[in-house]
């Protein structure tokens, strides 16, 4: 599955592959300078005042315009079924949070309004469902961490000059940075205080957030002096609504919405800094991302410094260098070396996959790496995702390796089915490779070469139902023996899109449908849907309450139009459309590996571990007792586990206590009684208790470990 940005954010104007990510040995920023930098007093003197005097000249005439208007009376529905009264053109969310209670309008950040969100300063134009969030919702977090984002450009502008460029809440959703342009010069942690201080002036000064709404040639006017906005300006369709917000001194374009006023920052941190491209692009400009994170209260903040120097431990490059497991070498960036240790957990995770496709009806394919332009051009990929291909010329034609598997089970499957019964469950876990910017490549993480676990499922429209609710079980019981919880977001026909209405609200309504009979809560994700259909996105939490997005599922009515598939009806005569289903469970097996180290801490679990076993002899007094250590390995090893020996001459507690450090699951220490009774000291890792087992009964409890999982 292609990983897609949203196209109701920001995020949608520049490429999310710009991002430089922590090197596995170091969480520091880009090398110290001096804070001394210059700032364009003259570029600030003439740019803000004339950003000001446009905003509050089309601010005026708007706010006229809605005087004009007629203020009938509204009927404003909440969540429990109450009924506000309120004015058309007058009444806001914040009105409304106000009659409730003086609590929730000291404490809400953003609303929704008909289910889009919208400022709680906004007023209504009408009837309305009205819900309302606080920071201890998604939607409230979301909003403060973007509001944020203008604290810190704000910041940036006025202590640096910087032209600002981008600046949206993380994918990720830990936070929030700002892309500004500053020439040659850099930024660094040594100018944090500065800019923290910046975001605290604004903070302080409860700065409102304003919105406005402008044309194409206001906004190119309001932002002529910010080649960057006018180039996002230029690029947005001609009949979309733009928007511009204002806090304090800083205007900046953006779709919002945004928390009332600044004050509602209580406690902002800068995290990082690091360069990017603008808008991924090796050759376009370089310029400095600042990350920040913020709060409500600083209690929250420094519980978050908290976790981040805790994660620190185990972030999984440091992992996999100290247990040997993988490696990443200069002359092959973003392509991994998985060393013997890292290959058995790889092709575990793998095995776990394909023994559920053999109980659960799946067949395996192989599908081939190199493909004519024309396939991707058919499928729709070329257009939305080229700049993220490896091509090369193949005599006259151009030729890119695979990116995605969906076009390629399109050809597949169009050679059989006109023959096979529906459902067909195609499965393939081919090599993949994106042509990911330099600066975008994270550990495992973020790649240029990896695996997914790739399924196509075509099926009739009237199989869709079960067909999906079949999936989201199998998520659901791969998910339950990795020790993740999850969520569930249904998201829905995105603003560029392929195909009719009509098929859309048909394929939404199916995964409705489907979310339903599964059983568990879900959310609606209004606007987030790949371009070819809506799909339901499953954001997993790990051990330490990070969030991650692995799984996917995803309707696609238009690739098995594109590649003209059919099947035979009940009517031999007729010939219909099939539905293609896209979907993954661990999604890149790279990016799930490391998610489970760190999830793991790097202590697998013996199904999953590289070193599930250690025979650790006392002492080498005889042969017999050599010959006993021999015989306890390789009987471990023939019925089937990852067993070693350390057979040096060092004592016991050394022997046992690097096995620990080495995160072995089970020491089997062996001495003089051992050796005579055929038996092994059996120690667990993490714990001084030991036991004395037959290898027999010790076969036996790994047997049991191990179904664990099936």
């Amino acid at each position: 599955m292609l990983l897609r940005l949203s196209a109701r954010s920001v995020r949608r104007y520049t490429s999310s592959h710009s991002s430089l990510s922590l090197s596995a040995s170091s969480f520091c920023t880009l090398p110290t300078m001096s804070t001394n930098h210059p700032k364009n007093e003259s570029y600030l003197s003439a740019v803000i005042p004339k950003h000001i005097k446009l905003f509050e000249q089309i601010q005026s005439h708007q706010l006229e315009k809605l005087k004009s208007l007629p203020h009938d009376p509204i009927k404003i529905t909440l969540p429990d079924g109450t009924v506000k009264e309120g004015r058309k053109w007058e009444t806001t969310p914040m009105d409304i949070a106000g009659e409730i209670s003086k609590g929730l309008a000291n404490s809400a950040l953003i609303s929704s309004v008909n289910d889009e969100l919208w400022d709680m300063s906004r007023v209504l134009e009408g009837d309305c469902k009205l819900e309302l969030f606080k920071f201890d919702s998604d939607k409230g977090r979301d909003t403060l961490w973007h509001s944020s984002a203008h604290v810190l450009g704000q910041a940036l502008e006025q202590e640096y000059g910087c032209q600002l460029c981008i600046g949206p809440c993380t994918t990720r959703g830990e936070g929030f940075y700002y892309d500004a342009f500053y020439g040659d010069l850099g930024l660094n942690d040594n100018h944090f205080p500065n800019i923290e201080a910046g975001a605290a002036k604004a903070a302080k000064e409860a700065q409102p957030f304003e919105r406005i709404e402008v044309t194409k040639d206001q906004a190119i006017e309001m932002f002529s002096d910010n080649n960057f906005k006018v180039e996002i300006i230029n690029d947005l369709p001609a009949d979309k609504t733009i928007t511009v917000y204002r806090c304090g001194p800083l205007v900046d374009l953006c779709r919002g919405p945004h928390i009332p006023n600044t004050s509602f920052v209580k406690a902002f941190k800068c995290l990082r800094a690091s360069s990017a491209y603008w808008r991924g692009s090796k050759d376009r400009e370089s310029l400095q991302r600042v990350y920040g994170i913020s709060y409500p209260d600083q209690k929250q903040l420094k519980k978050y410094l908290q976790f981040l120097e805790e994660t620190k431990k185990y972030d999984h490059r440091l992992l996999g260098q100290k247990q040997e497991i993988f490696f990443c070498h200069p002359l092959s960036p973003g392509s991994w070396f998985f060393l013997p240790l890292g290959t058995r957990v790889y092709n575990k995770l793998m095995e776990f996959i394909k023994e559920q496709y053999w109980k659960r009806g799946y067949t395996e394919v192989i599908t081939p790496n190199m493909y004519n332009m024309n396939l991707w051009e058919t499928s729709g990929h070329a257009a939305n995702y080229k700049e993220n291909m490896f091509t090369f010329d193949v005599r006259v034609h151009r030729n890119p390796l695979d990116s995605v598997t969906s076009a390629c089970f399109s050809l597949e499957v169009n050679a059989r089915l006109y023959s096979t019964q529906l459902p067909i469950r195609l499965a393939d876990f081919g090599v993949l490779h994106r042509n990911e910017a330099s600066g975008a490549l994270s550990g495992l993480t973020r790649v240029r070469r990896f695996q997914q676990d790739d399924a196509h499922i075509f099926c009739t429209e009237d199989q869709v139902t079960d067909e999906v609710k079949a999936v989201l079980e199998f998520i659901d019981y791969a998910y339950k023996i990795f020790g993740f919880t999850y969520e569930l977001k249904l998201s829905t026909r995105p603003e560029k899109y392929l195909g009719d209405l009509a098929t859309w609200d048909k394929a939404e309504n199916d995964l409705k449908i489907a979310l339903d009979a599964f059983g568990k809560t879900w959310v609606l994700n209004e606007g987030d849907g790949a371009f070819y259909g809506p799909k339901i996105d499953i954001t997993v939490s790990d051990a330490m309450n990070r969030k991650f997005q692995c799984a996917t599922l995803q309707l696609d009515f238009q690739l098995p139009d594109r590649f003209k598939l059919e099947y035979s009806a009940d009517d031999e005569a007729k010939r219909q459309r099939p539905v293609m289903i896209h979907r993954a469970v661990l999604g890149s097996v790279e990016r799930m590996f490391a998610i489970l180290l760190e999830h793991y801490k790097g202590k697998w679990p013996f199904w999953l571990s590289p070193r599930q076993a250690i025979v650790c002899p006392i002492s080498k007094k005889s042969e017999e007792y050599a010959l006993q250590v021999t015989c306890v390995k390789k009987q471990i090893h023939e019925a089937g586990y990852y067993v070693d020996a350390d057979i040096t001459d060092r004592k016991i507690d050394k022997k046992v206590r690097e096995a620990q450090l080495a995160q072995y699951n089970y020491i089997l220490v062996v001495g003089e009684t051992e050796a005579a009774t055929g038996q092994v000291s059996v120690r667990i890792r993490d714990s001084a208790a030991h036991s004395v087992k037959s290898i027999e009964n010790l076969l036996e409890e790994f047997k049991t470990k191990t179904a664990e999982y099936q």
